[in-house]
């Protein structure tokens, strides 16, 4: 099995997603925590790590507790395992390696990264079940990306805090070190992914409902998902703003354009040729436009 052979696997080009989250957790934990403006650049390289055997791990486990759904699926009836064209051994040790790749980088950031890790596998190994039993699926699949930022954020805060640094305050009354900035962020996350993923699935709706496979699209109307679809981009676009993390206008005006953006994907869903296509587009850029302010200021 060949490297490009793996990024086809775990679909690479979906850690475009997570990434500017990623670094945008690190960025807003540097600037509470190194007010000299210094970055730990290895920090961040081990964050990364974690956060690409987070990704590769997240993708792997998906694929190996779908197979059988993903083979009963027109669209996905090809993918790797579904298809026969690679081994489940393989997947396994892909896993492990993945794995692998995760707790090393949480075990070089600190003590409470490390210990942490166990949530994001959870969160990772509890997805793929969740669209047996309810449509909430895809909120869950949000709370995964969405302990991106938080994650990222523990690293460089846990150096300085330990364990405080998740059940303890500032010290100045104003209250818990990841409130609200960090937590507001990370529920921006959630909220937006579920947006775009209970849109993603309107591909799959006959399969799944076929199949009995839990997803808003196969459950509810298409207009209530373009509804909802709308109403989770209003609100992850007020939790971008209360999180106003630079104490800056450019990010907020970056929320604000990038959920312009998907709402009105969203809402032309029936009309666009390449619906999809475009919407992953637009979803993608969202994250790397409201990165822009903490590289560019």
């Amino acid at each position: 099995m060949d490297i490009k052979q793996i990024m086809s696997f775990i679909k690479i080009e979906h850690t475009l997603f997570s990434l500017p989250f990623i670094i945008i957790g690190y960025f807003v934990a540097v600037e509470q925590f190194y007010p000299d403006g210094k970055m730990p650049l290895m920090d961040l390289a081990w964050v990364l790590v974690a956060a690409v055997g987070a990704r590769g791990l997240a993708m792997t486990l998906n694929r190996i507790i779908d197979k059988n759904i993903d083979a009963e699926n027109p669209r996905t009836a090809q993918r790797h395992l579904a298809s026969g064209t690679m081994s489940m051994s393989t997947a396994w040790t892909l896993a492990v390696v993945f794995l692998g790749m995760l707790l090393l980088g949480a075990g070089m950031l600190n003590e409470v990264a490390l210990a942490m890790s166990w949530l994001p596998v959870l969160s990772f190994v509890v997805y793929p079940y969740t669209k047996r039993f309810t449509w909430l699926c895809h909120l869950w699949l949000g709370l995964c990306l969405g302990l991106a930022p938080a994650g990222a954020w523990v690293a460089i805060a846990g150096d300085f805090h330990g364990w405080e640094a998740i059940t303890g305050t500032d010290g100045f009354g104003s209250g818990l070190l990841w409130y609200p900035t960090i937590f507001f962020i990370s529920l921006g996350v959630t909220l937006w992914i579920t947006a775009f993923d209970i849109n993603y699935a309107r591909m799959d709706v006959e399969s799944d409902r076929k199949h009995g496979i839990n997803s808003f699209p196969a459950r509810f109307s298409e207009k209530a998902t373009t509804r909802t679809s709308i109403q989770l981009t209003l609100l992850w676009f007020a939790c971008f703003a209360l999180a106003d993390p630079m104490d800056e206008a450019w990010f907020l005006i970056g929320a604000l354009i990038m959920a312009l953006a998907n709402a009105y994907v969203m809402l032309r869903n029936e009309s666009l040729d390449k619906f999809q296509d475009i919407l992953f587009k637009v979803s993608v850029s969202t994250g790397w436009v409201l990165i822009l302010p903490f590289l560019l200021l």
